[in-house]
């Protein structure tokens, strides 16, 4: 078994920030950047245009949250566990109590190897058996300190370092041809049928309850889970605008048939703890066995279900489900969806838009797979390393 060492061992420093406005200063337009949790993506990269700014003035009396060259960054509260190391290119620079600073000696270990150790799942759930609060979930710097990470040589750390970058520069390429392939379908839709909100072809403008059916799917109690049973979809099941079955539920209860998926049903994510979940939508295609869809799902059932599905993942759909009083879908429903307005081009066009796309999903199934295989990949050597 791998020897583990506490990151407070070698650590020299972990602390963090605190928000300006406590101290008597105010945010500025120009200054030094001061960085908050949403000013790093989930893969670890600053986001320039998220940062916002402090006087030198606070700088200086924030002194205990100054970041150096190589500090790392790890999200202690809200999104938990968002970690990135600090670059020269945007210091100075300071942060908020959302993050933790945590500054090793260089010679001590390989920075990005505490990186990776960071981000693996062994200590996702030694974050898990810690967290604290009640409005809102958070570490303490104590937990920091606290956390396991593998003890190998630096050569070790070296290899796995490389191996795992190596991993992770594919696997970025993979996302960024998928995110190519999602691109390119918006395109041919709006090549096809024009910008749906200014409907420039004047194709002639119809309710969406005119063109499909759409309801919530099955409400099932925890008894009725069980490990052979009927397939219940529900959020998790979307990823990347397709079904996934890596996490299922079996049920075995009495289900109508109203609630059994059909090919061609469009299934959306109703209702979410995550609001930016709310709408995701994937396309049922070829049915290996009888499934249902839960509760917080909804079945859109369609003629048009090409070009409805598109349609679907378009900020013109989502504009005309959000309200003057705020920005954010918490829920769709039925009665929101009857108030959608779409413009309803020609069936010909809408069946060869529709071809369009199955072809195209083909190359994106296979990106996907390769994503899959990579990540499995990657999992497998971070076991093998101690890191998961």
């Amino acid at each position: 078994m791998t020897k583990k060492i506490r990151l407070g061992d070698i650590a020299t420093l972990i602390t963090k920030g605190t928000t300006p406005t406590t101290m008597g200063f105010s945010f500025v337009n120009v200054g030094i950047n001061f960085v908050k949790i949403e000013s790093i993506s989930e893969n670890g990269v600053f986001l320039l245009d998220k940062f916002a700014h402090i006087t030198n003035e606070c700088n200086d009396k924030l002194k205990r949250s100054q970041l150096q060259e190589n500090d790392i960054l790890f999200s202690i509260a809200g999104a938990i566990g968002r970690s990135t190391i600090v670059p020269r290119s945007i210091l100075p620079a300071n942060v908020n109590q959302a993050l933790a600073i945590i500054r090793i000696p260089q010679n001590a270990i390989n920075l990005h190897f505490v990186l990776y150790a960071l981000q693996s799942q062994t200590v996702e759930e030694q974050s898990e058996k810690q967290k604290q609060g009640v409005a809102q979930l958070n570490l303490s710097l104590k937990n920091i300190g606290d956390i396991l990470i593998p003890l190998v040589s630096y050569k070790e750390q070296d290899e796995i370092v490389k191996n795992l970058t190596t991993i992770d520069t594919i696997i970025t390429l993979r996302k960024e041809q998928k995110h190519l392939i999602d691109q390119l379908v918006k395109s041919r839709f709006i090549e096809m049928f024009g910008d749906p909100q200014s409907n420039p072809h004047g194709y002639r403008s119809v309710k969406l309850s005119t063109i499909a059916t759409y309801f919530n799917g099955l409400t099932y109690k925890p008894e009725n889970v069980v490990e052979e049973g009927t397939i219940v979809l529900r959020s998790s099941n979307i990823q990347n605008n397709q079904l996934d079955f890596k996490d299922i539920v079996r049920v075995a209860c009495f289900i109508k048939e109203r609630f059994m998926v059909q090919k061609n049903d469009i299934l959306m994510c109703s209702r979410n703890g995550s609001a930016k979940l709310v709408g995701k939508v994937a396309l049922i295609k070829g049915i290996q066995e009888p499934m249902s869809f839960g509760a917080f799902m909804m079945i859109i059932r369609s003629q048009y279900f090409g070009y409805l599905m598109t349609y679907f993942q378009m900020e013109a759909f989502r504009r005309q489900l959000k309200t003057s009083a705020t920005t954010t879908i918490n829920q769709i429903t039925g009665g929101m969806l009857d108030e959608v307005t779409i413009p309803l081009p020609p069936m010909s066009l809408v069946e060869q838009f529709t071809t369009f796309v199955s072809q195209v999903d083909k190359s994106k199934l296979f990106i996907l797979k390769s994503i899959d295989r990579y990540d499995e990949l990657k999992y497998h050597l971070n076991v093998i390393i101690g890191l998961s």
